[in-house]
C-alpha cells in the first residue's frame, strides 16, 4: 500500500511518475552496466506477448525469421556513407579477444598481444552485416524476394538514458527484405508500416498517425522512412515504428546483383523495419494513470486476477470449490487468470498491488458472495466496482475485457485528437508547441528552416502524413510557398 501512496502524480511531475512507475510495477529497473537496464519478469512478460502478436503478424504476411552475429566487422560499416556517418557516434567497439591475470595478481587485464586484426562493432543495427550475407544467398530474380526478421538486441552509446524510452542495449526485431523491383520493395515499406499501425491500435489500444519522415530525420542510409507518431500523455510524441525503403543503396555497397527475366544483371532493391522495446515506454505513457499501470487486456499478462476475502481455513477452502470452476471456464475461454489465495498479504494490500501492476480486471469473492452466490467486479480503467451473480459471469468478464480494450483506445484516441491543432504564423506555432501536442503547419520543404524550428522551439517535424489531404500554403516561417502541412511536435 506504501509503494502506491508514494507513486508521484503525473500532473506534478511527469518523469518522475513515469521512472517510479516502471520500477514499482515491477517491470524493469537499472543494472550495474550503466545505461543498460533489467527487464524483470512481468515486464518480460508484456513484451513476450508483443512480441508473440508481432511475430504471427509478421508470418501471416510471408516473413520467416532467422538470426545474424552481433558482431559486425568494422569496415562493412564503411560501406554505405550515410549509414556509418548516422550510427558512428554510437557505435560500442569490440577490439581485444582476450584476458589475462593481472601482473599484481589482483583481477584481469586486457591481453596487448590480442588485439583484433580488425575491430568488431556490436550491431546498432544488421543492415551490413545482413547484406553481406544476401550477396551469397541471392544469384537471381528466382531467389527473390527474401523476406527475413530477426529478433535480438542491439547497443548503441546514449548519453541520458531511461529505462524503455532510451537505453544502450535493448530488445527489438528488424526486417531486412531483398526485393527484384522498387515497386516491390516500396510495397514491403508500406505493408510492414501498416502493421505496425494495427498491431499499436488493436493491441496496444494506441491511436498512430502514419506518414513519411522528413529527409532530416530519415534513417541513415534509406531513401524514405515511414513512421507511426503516437501522442503520450504528457503531449509529447514518441516515434513508436519505422519501415525503411533503402532503395539499391546497401545492394549496389555490398555489390548484390541478381540476373532478371531478361537474363541482365541488376541491384536489388531492400527494405527494413522495426519496433523495439520502446514500445513498452510508449504502452506505460499511453495509458497508465496516478493509480498505477493500465494495460491493455490484449497485452496484460494476468488478464484477471481473483482474490478471496475470507474467515478461517473453512470458508476459504469453500471460495476455493467456488472460484476453481470460474478460473477453470474463463481459462477455457483463452483468457489468463490468477487466482490469488496466498495467506502472507492482505486482501488491501493484493489490491493495491494489482491495480498498480495494471491487472484490467479484478474479482473478488467473500463471505457474504458465497451465501449469495454472486461476486465483486472491478475494472482497471474507470476503476469502477458492481457486484454481479456467478452465474453467466465467465461470458460477462470476456465481453467486459473487449469492453476495456476499447475503451482505453477511445480515451486515447479523444486526447490525441483533441490535442491536434493546426497553426498559420511562427508566433503562433510558438505559443502552442508550449502547451504540447501535435501541430500541423507549412513548412518550406528545406532542411535550414526545419533546423531553425528545432533549434528555437525544441519541436521537430515527426512525419508528413499520409491521411491528411496536401493543400499548398506559405511556410510559417519564411512565407515561401509549401507543398501541404507536416506534423511537429516536442518528442522523446
Amino acid at each position: 500500500m506504501a509503494e502506491l501512496k508514494n507513486l508521484t502524480k503525473r500532473g506534478e511531475n511527469y518523469s518522475q511518475w513515469y521512472n517510479e512507475l516502471v520500477v514499482k510495477a515491477d517491470l524493469a529497473e537499472q543494472s550495474a552496466v550503466r545505461g543498460c537496464m533489467v527487464i524483470k519478469p512481468y515486464g518480460y512478460a508484456i513484451w513476450e506477448k508483443m512480441q508473440r502478436q508481432l511475430d504471427d503478424m509478421f508470418k501471416e504476411t510471408g516473413h520467416v525469421n532467422a538470426y545474424f552475429p552481433l558482431l559486425i566487422p568494422k569496415s562493412f560499416l564503411s560501406k554505405e556513407a550515410e549509414h556509418v556517418e548516422g550510427f558512428a557516434k554510437e557505435c560500442a567497439v569490440v577490439t581485444h579477444y582476450r584476458l589475462k591475470n593481472s601482473d599484481n595478481g589482483q583481477g584481469v587485464t586486457v591481453d596487448p598481444a590480442a588485439k583484433l586484426e580488425e575491430e568488431l562493432i556490436i550491431r546498432p543495427t544488421s543492415e551490413t552485416i545482413i547484406w553481406n550475407t544476401y550477396k551469397n544467398w541471392i544469384q537471381s530474380y528466382r531467389d527473390l524476394p527474401i523476406l527475413c526478421n530477426q529478433w535480438a538486441n542491439v547497443m548503441r552509446w546514449e548519453m541520458r538514458t531511461r529505462l524503455f524510452l532510451r537505453t544502450a542495449e535493448f530488445l527489438w526485431q528488424e526486417g531486412h527484405t531483398a526485393h527484384a523491383t522498387k515497386d516491390e520493395a516500396e510495397a514491403e515499406a508500406v505493408k510492414m508500416l501498416n502493421v505496425y499501425s494495427t498491431f499499436a491500435e488493436k493491441y496496444m489500444a494506441m491511436p498512430v498517425i502514419k506518414g513519411v519522415k522528413s529527409e532530416s530525420e530519415k534513417f541513415a542510409g534509406a531513401v524514405n522512412t515511414y513512421t507511426i507518431e503516437a501522442l503520450m500523455q504528457d503531449g509529447k510524441a514518441l516515434q513508436s515504428g519505422t519501415s525503411h525503403f533503402l532503395g539499391q543503396n546497401f545492394a549496389k555497397a555490398f555489390d548484390v546483383q541478381f540476373l532478371d527475366k531478361d537474363n541482365s544483371l541488376s541491384y536489388v532493391w531492400a527494405t527494413s523495419w522495426g519496433v523495439s522495446t520502446r514500445l513498452m515506454g510508449a504502452l506505460i505513457m499511453s495509458h497508465s494513470d496516478d493509480n498505477g499501470l493500465v494495460l491493455p487486456p490484449k497485452l496484460a499478462p494476468i488478464q484477471v486476477v481473483i482474490v478471496p476475502i475470507y474467515r478461517g481455513e473453512e470458508q476459504l477452502a469453500q471460495i476455493d470449490a467456488k472460484v476453481e470452476g470460474i478460473v477453470s471456464a474463463l481459462k477455457a475461454k483463452g483468457i489468463s487468470v490468477k487466482y490469488d489465495n496466498t495467506d502472507n498479504k492482505r486482501p488491501g494490500f493484493k489490491f493495491a498491488d494489482y491495480e498498480l501492476k495494471g491487472v484490467p480486471v479484478r474479482l473478488v469473492m467473500g463471505g457474504r458472495d458465497l451465501e449469495n452466490n454472486t461476486i465483486e467486479v472491478m475494472r482497471r480503467d474507470t476503476l469502477e466496482k458492481e457486484t454481479r451473480t456467478c452465474d453467466g459471469i465467465v461470458e460477462y468478464v470476456e465481453q467486459l475485457l473487449e469492453d476495456i480494450q476499447n475503451n482505453i483506445f477511445e480515451k486515447a484516441r479523444k486526447f490525441r485528437d483533441a490535442s491536434i491543432r493546426e497553426v498559420n504564423s511562427y508566433e503562433e506555432f510558438k505559443e502552442e508547441i508550449e502547451k504540447g501536442g501535435f501541430i500541423y503547419a507549412h513548412w518550406d520543404g528545406t532542411a535550414e528552416t526545419e533546423a531553425l524550428i528545432k533549434e528555437e522551439t525544441k519541436a521537430t517535424i515527426r512525419c508528413i502524413p499520409e491521411d491528411m489531404e496536401a493543400t499548398p500554403g506559405v511556410c510559417m516561417v519564411t512565407g515561401k510557398p509549401s507543398a501541404r502541412r507536416v506534423l511537429f511536435a516536442r518528442s522523446y
